[in-house]
């Protein structure tokens, strides 16, 4: 079996954790959930807002759910410290739900990476706030 690698790996510079939070918001940006799961370990551990999962197949399944409810979802990152194997993230997304609302939510992550370059922690904590459509950013 051959050995999955994602570049950058750690130890993290500054530039190259950007490099890492800038792959990470363009896959996310694409809303495939499976492209997004090939950024964690098999056994990736995550706490999400109020849920706590792990392994890539239950990334898929919780990113299929969550992009079928956040309609229109757009994300930016922000980088806000690194060390060693681990990034700290600020970010906000904008998403529609079924009714037509507007929220932007904000939150910050904090990431740990295994040797291979693979995320194997992601703790995100997010607020939702309704916003207008003319008071959309992204």
């Amino acid at each position: 079996m051959k050995k999955e690698i994602k570049l950058p790996l750690p130890p993290f510079t500054e530039e190259t954790a950007k490099q890492k939070i800038q792959l990470a918001e363009d896959a996310w940006n694409s809303k495939d959930p499976v492209r997004v799961s090939k950024a964690y370990s098999l056994n990736s551990e995550w706490r999400n807002r109020n849920e706590f999962f792990s392994g890539r197949d239950e990334i898929i399944k919780f990113l299929t759910l969550k992009w079928q409810k956040e309609l229109n979802y757009k994300l930016r990152k922000e980088y806000w410290a690194h060390a060693g194997n681990r990034i700290a993230v600020r970010f906000e997304y904008e998403y529609q739900d079924a009714r037509g609302q507007w929220f932007r939510a904000y939150g910050n992550e904090n990431w740990e990476f295994d040797e291979n370059g693979l995320m194997s922690k992601r703790f995100a904590s997010i607020n939702d706030l309704a916003i207008d459509e003319t008071d959309r950013k992204l």
